[in-house]
């Protein structure tokens, strides 16, 4: 992703909650600390469809504010 972001591609990553930081720290290692992160609540495995489409909702909320910011 770090990649794409540097060729001007628009880019965002996706993680849970608990995997923020790291997401961060990569990131920063490399060369985009400002790459997008889509942060949605922990844990995604094994939950049922409600929740999975709970987190997708709050994903997409996500994702469009960030579409958003891009564009300004």
């Amino acid at each position: 992703m770090c990649e794409l972001q540097k060729r001007g591609k628009a880019t965002a990553v996706v993680c849970s909650e608990p995997f923020y930081r790291l997401a961060k720290t990569q990131a920063a290692a490399g060369g985009v600390p400002d790459l997008p992160l889509i942060v949605i609540p922990h844990p995604l495995g094994g939950a049922s469809l409600d929740v999975v489409q709970s987190r997708a909702d709050i994903a997409y909320g996500q994702l469009l504010q960030i579409i958003k910011d891009i564009r300004q």
